[in-house]
């Protein structure tokens, strides 16, 4: 349920990411201090004024380049069974982008030939899109590209799309639309599967494992100890030419970043599962010290002046202190390959501002 009402906001907002605002140009790529060696800030709570955070690494380094075992035959996440019996021309489609990082991640990306709104790192930018209005799967353009096999979930529609093609006789297989911390070795593990590439897929799996626990392990020397000096933050998504304005919480995804960064998530916190319109009084008295929020949803409402125009964002010590950290919209919420550089620039967004 959770990434129907992800999907039902984003093709509602008209949400797209120009490949310019990837989040890893050349400008993000360079270098800069580890995270083990960044002075914190005395007080998180206390930093006023936006922080745009960035995404260091400036591509998906793959782990090998592994010869997929084919055919293979799997169970997909609705349960349907799959045969794969060529991998030559990959569709990976999902509203955040994070199955065709997985599938680059596994060293497959010279055989990806297309690619949706959300996937703009520098290997996939230049592939030919296969979404329109944002989020919407378009059959004509995708069976142009004579996908030999297409990895999707249910955040992307229409439905019926997935059918024609299947009628069409591509395999189509769905992954679980689930996005967090926890789902992170379960999704490229089913990836790999359908790619016949299971090594390959234990690779990647152990490495994001490892990474992203050495990133935490960095965070939690930056974030305070002291339960009453983590800083509190809220995670809202917003499009203000759609009116769109929602708070996301526990299950969103959201919640694990927040939770990672060693701060306090005060959606979890006040018992709000997944994606709620934003309630003013709820989120004044959640009292948010940091509002994350996408990049591209940020500048939809005007910036921080304009953000500060919703309302119940003005009253909390975030809107007073005009504290936005935002990060690109097709990395902030990704998870897969990217997440530890995705919790690296939050940790210096909010630690090392």
């Amino acid at each position: 349920m959770r990434a129907v009402v992800l999907v039902v906001l984003l093709v509602l907002a008209g949400c797209s990411t120009p490949p310019g605002r990837a989040g890893l140009g050349p400008a993000q790529a360079g270098e800069r201090p580890p995270l083990s060696s960044v002075s914190p800030v005395a007080d998180p709570r206390s930093v006023q004024g936006p922080t745009t955070a960035l995404v260091a690494h400036n591509d998906i380094v793959p782990v090998g380049s592994p010869t997929p075992q084919l055919p293979v035959t799997v169970t997909d996440n609705q349960g349907t069974r799959v045969t794969v019996t060529d991998v030559s021309r990959i569709l990976a489609l999902d509203v955040s982008g994070t199955l065709a990082a997985t599938v680059f991640g596994l060293g497959l990306g010279n055989r990806v030939v297309g690619r949706d709104i959300s996937t703009g790192f520098p290997a996939a930018r230049q592939l030919p899109l296969v979404t329109v209005n944002g989020h919407q799967l378009n059959a004509e353009a995708i069976l142009r590209l004579r996908p030999t096999v297409v990895l999707t979930d249910t955040t992307l529609g229409p439905w019926d799309v997935v059918l024609q093609l299947r009628d069409a006789g591509v395999p189509v297989v769905i992954i679980d639309s689930t996005r967090g911390l926890a789902t992170n070795g379960p999704i490229v593990r089913a990836v790999a599967a359908a790619l016949g590439v299971i090594t390959a897929g234990e690779q990647l799996a152990n490495r994001l494992e490892t990474d992203i626990a050495d990133t935490v392990a960095q965070i939690s020397r930056l974030a305070p100890a002291e339960q009453d000096r983590k800083p509190r933050v809220v995670f809202l998504y917003m499009r203000g030419q759609a009116g769109v304005y929602y708070l996301f919480g526990k299950g969103s995804g959201a919640d694990s970043l927040i939770q990672a960064l060693g701060a306090v998530d005060v959606a979890t916190e006040a018992g709000l599962d997944g994606m709620r319109p934003i309630n003013p009084e709820a989120l004044a008295k959640a009292k948010p010290d940091v509002i994350l929020m996408m990049t591209d949803g940020l500048a939809s409402v005007g910036g921080v002046d304009g953000a500060l125009k919703v309302p119940g964002v003005a009253q909390t010590p975030a809107g007073q202190h005009r504290r936005f950290v935002d990060m690109a919209d097709s990395v902030v919420l990704g998870f897969g390959p990217q997440t530890a550089a995705v919790l690296d620039g939050l940790a210096r967004a909010l630690y090392a501002p």
